[in-house]
């Protein structure tokens, strides 16, 4: 570890005018009360790179309860390692303290017991007992510590709310300028850490267009069958990620080079052909007519991106694997070890199915408004849009809905129907009885 190398703010390009308001908020309130306040990570690759980040997280040396005495709005998450998010309405910015990477002793050393001081304040302001946590992973730290713990250099830059400038401790300036992806540190060590690392170096360098270091290509060589050491769950959300990002097919195509996809879903690796880079280039140009990914792309979409190209159906996926103890009343369903959600599959099915019926120009009017009242006609249109080679039909059926002025701006169907209140039953008034009368 040396000097950083710190860009002023006449020097480079970011301009607070690109930082999200709430975000700034954040900032200069922690600013304001003598914490370090950086923007950290990708949001910074992405301005230096003219490119518009999906969030902005910030770095702090405050700690999580601290965060929380200044912002109401705050809620602190996680059990490892505690990070606080400030809300604004639907939107959250993540506030981390900085950390330090743990050596290999303290690692191997069992978790002690924290001192009463180290111990944070509960939200009602008083301490709380031990909570079993891995305090030992709540290990705070220095900027310069916080930047070494991370991925790869070009995640690792900082933006400084104190004085607009650039910190760079790990050369991530060099490599962004190389397009290059580059691992802070030992390749082999970090994605032992975390496989998963291996996945998110394609994915970056697919998004970016950029090189990726040797070494790092010679480690996924190496050590390509520990991915599948990795939760199924976590892998699924970063393929999810990379079908999102507009260059799915680049990615899926430097994951299948390096048979990355093997240990994780042997039946893509191998179905890796024309069909299926057909099928995920019409995806990526679908994604780059929007600005921001489109909530038109759900899991449904992008999982028949992969499954029709390869031959897959509904009904030749395997069921997921059961750990032990676990009791399931239906078997849930894989890709390999990759687990797929019933409610997405099952919405899948129903896209499909309405396919013959959109590409029918002789159906009814009243068929039509029929159909465009049903819960999967929206993604069935999408599905049309993206791989049915149809534009006329789409343009038919954009028209139809237009004339109709009802549906465009209306939610799914059954998403509407559960949103409701259920409708009460009016009680039907009981006819008295005639009062007799007195002789």
């Amino acid at each position: 570890m040396g000097q950083p190398v710190v860009v002023p703010r006449a020097e480079h390009a970011i301009s607070r005018s690109q930082i999200d308001p709430d975000a700034l908020k954040v900032l200069y309130r922690l600013h304001q009360n003598n914490y370090l306040a950086y923007l950290v990570g990708g949001s910074v690759r992405d301005l230096l790179l003219e490119r518009r980040p999906k969030d902005f997280d910030i770095g702090t040396s405050a700690h999580p309860y601290q965060v929380k005495r200044l912002f109401r709005n705050c809620w602190i998450i996680g059990r490892r390692f505690r990070l606080a998010h400030v809300r604004f309405g639907p939107k959250n910015i993540e506030v981390a303290t900085f950390r330090r990477q743990l050596s290999a002793e303290e690692l191997a050393a069992p978790p002690e017991p924290p001192a009463e001081e180290s111990i944070p304040l509960h939200p009602e302001g008083s301490r709380g007992a031990h909570d079993g946590m891995l305090h030992r992973d709540n290990t705070f730290g220095t900027p310069e510590e916080d930047a070494f713990r991370r991925d790869f250099t070009v995640n690792a830059l900082f933006y400084d709310i104190a004085s607009f400038s650039i910190i760079d401790y790990t050369g991530g300036l060099r490599d962004l300028e190389g397009r290059l992806i580059r691992c802070i540190g030992n390749p082999v060590e970090r994605f032992q850490e975390d496989p998963v690392r291996m996945l998110r170096a394609i994915s970056m360098a697919s998004r970016l267009d950029f090189d990726i270091d040797p070494p790092i290509d010679a480690a996924i060589a190496t050590h390509r069958h520990d991915i599948a050491k990795s939760s199924p769950a976590r892998l699924i959300e970063e393929v999810y990620k990379v079908l999102r990002a507009g260059a799915s097919e680049r990615a899926f195509r430097m994951l299948a080079e390096r048979r990355l996809l093997e240990p994780i879903t042997p039946e893509i690796q191998k179905g890796a052909g024309d069909a299926l880079w057909r099928s995920l280039a019409a995806l990526d140009a679908y994604r780059h007519r929007f600005q921001d990914t489109p909530e038109t792309l759900t899991n449904s979409i992008l999982l028949g991106s992969l499954l029709v190209p390869l031959g897959q159906t509904i009904r030749t996926l395997s069921p997921a694997p059961i750990a032990e103890g676990e009791f399931r009343r239906e078997p849930r369903l894989s890709l390999g070890m990759l687990p797929l959600a019933r409610r997405d599959v099952e919405r899948l099915r129903q896209v499909l199915g309405l396919q013959r019926r959109l590409v029918d120009m002789n159906l009814s009017p009243k068929a039509r408004r029929a159909l465009i009242h049903r819960g999967p006609f929206r993604e069935a249109l999408t599905w049309l849009e993206i791989h049915g080679n149809a534009p006329e039909v789409v343009e038919h059926w954009r028209g139809f809905i237009e004339a109709a002025g009802t549906f465009e701006d209306t939610p799914d169907t059954a998403a509407t129907a559960e949103a409701l209140p259920p409708k009460r039953r009016r009680r039907r008034r009981r006819r008295r009885a005639p009062r007799s009368t007195a002789t």
